[in-house]
C-alpha cells in the first residue's frame, strides 16, 4: 500500500508537470490508460488466458470506465491550478461521499456518527476551498468534479466485484476509458517537443499499472480494514512533491482542512471496523439496527 500511493503521487506530480508543459489533459489521460492497458496485458500474460479477462457485463464495465475517465481528467485539469496537496486534501473526502451514497445505491446505511464525521469533512473542504471569500476557482471545481467520478467509479466496482474477476476490473479500468477517450485525440494531441517530457509521459502507463497492481496485491495480503488507513500517508508524499518539484507548500488552511477530513476519514473507517465486529458477534442482528448505533 505504501509503494501503491507513492506511485499514485508520481502520477499525479507527472501529470501536473506535463500539462503545466502545455500537453493537452485529455491526451495525458488517453496515454496513461493505453500504456496501463498494455502494462496489464503484459503482467497477467493475458494471451495465456484470455477467459479471465472476459467480462460477465461489458455495458457495466464501460460505465465504470466513464467515470474513471472523468476523474482522471478532472483531477488533471485540476493540477493545472491547483497544488498537489489541495487536489489529494479535496480527494480524499471520497470515502466520505462513498459512505453517504452506499445507503441509497447499496443499502449500507450509515449511522448517526458516521454521518457527522461526513459532515464533518464536508467542513474540512470548505476550510481549504473557502467559498465566498474569493479563494474558490475553477480548480477545486475540477477536483470536486473529479472526487465525485472516482466515488461512483469505486461504487461501480463494488458492486462489480461479486460477478467479474480481478483481471477482468483491472483490465477494463483502462481499456473502457482508453476506447472513451480515443475519439477525443483528433481535437487534443499535443505530442512532446523534447526526450524528457515523451519520457515522462510514457512512465503514466506505468506508475498506473504498477501501481493497481500493487494495490490487488495489498489486499491479497492483508484485510481492507487494515490497510484502510495506509492512503492517508499519501498527503506526506504529496506535500513532499510539490515542495520539491514545484516549490509550492500548502497555507495554513489547507493543512487545517486536510487534518479535519483525515480524521474524519480514519474515524470512518474505525466506525466501520466497528460495525463489522459487531456483526460476527451477533450474526443474528439486522445490519440497519447495529448501523444506528454506530
Amino acid at each position: 500500500m505504501v509503494v501503491t500511493y507513492i506511485l499514485f503521487t508520481f502520477l499525479d506530480s507527472s501529470s501536473k508537470y506535463l500539462v503545466l508543459a502545455g500537453i493537452a489533459p485529455l491526451f495525458i489521460a488517453w496515454v496513461r490508460f493505453a500504456g496501463h492497458v498494455v502494462l496489464v496485458l503484459v503482467l497477467f500474460r493475458g494471451w495465456q488466458s484470455v477467459s479471465r479477462f472476459r467480462p460477465a457485463s461489458l455495458p457495466a464495465h464501460v460505465l465504470r470506465g466513464l467515470f474513471l475517465a472523468g476523474s482522471t481528467v478532472f483531477n488533471i485539469l485540476a493540477l493545472r491550478y491547483l497544488q498537489l496537496a489541495e487536489t489529494t486534501s479535496i480527494y480524499f473526502f471520497g470515502p466520505m461521499v462513498i459512505t453517504a451514497l452506499a445507503g441509497p445505491m447499496l443499502g449500507e446505511w450509515a449511522g448517526w456518527r458516521r454521518w457527522l464525521a461526513i459532515f464533518a469533512g464536508f467542513i474540512g473542504v470548505l476550510v481549504i476551498t473557502r467559498p465566498g471569500v474569493g479563494v474558490f476557482g475553477i480548480g477545486h471545481l475540477f477536483a470536486l468534479c473529479s472526487m465525485l467520478s472516482n466515488c461512483f467509479y469505486v461504487i461501480m466496482t463494488r458492486r462489480l466485484s461479486a460477478t467479474e474477476t480481478p483481471e477482468s476490473l483491472v483490465l477494463f479500468a483502462a481499456l473502457a476509458p482508453a476506447a472513451l477517450l480515443l475519439p477525443t485525440l483528433p481535437f487534443s494531441v499535443t505530442l512532446p517537443t523534447d526526450a524528457w517530457h515523451w519520457f515522462i509521459l510514457l512512465m503514466l502507463g506505468f506508475f498506473g499499472g504498477v501501481s493497481h497492481w500493487c494495490l490487488i496485491q495489498a489486499y491479497r495480503q492483508a484485510t481492507a480494514t487494515s490497510l484502510a488507513p495506509y492512503p492517508y500517508l499519501q498527503m506526506i508524499w504529496m506535500i513532499a512533491f510539490g515542495w520539491f518539484i514545484f516549490d509550492q507548500f500548502p497555507d495554513n488552511w489547507t493543512l487545517a482542512g486536510a487534518g479535519i477530513i483525515v480524521a474524519s476519514g480514519l474515524y470512518i473507517i474505525h466506525r466501520e471496523h466497528r460495525l463489522r465486529v459487531r456483526n460476527q458477534a451477533g450474526p443474528g442482528a439486522e445490519t440497519e439496527v447495529v448501523a444506528k448505533k454506530l
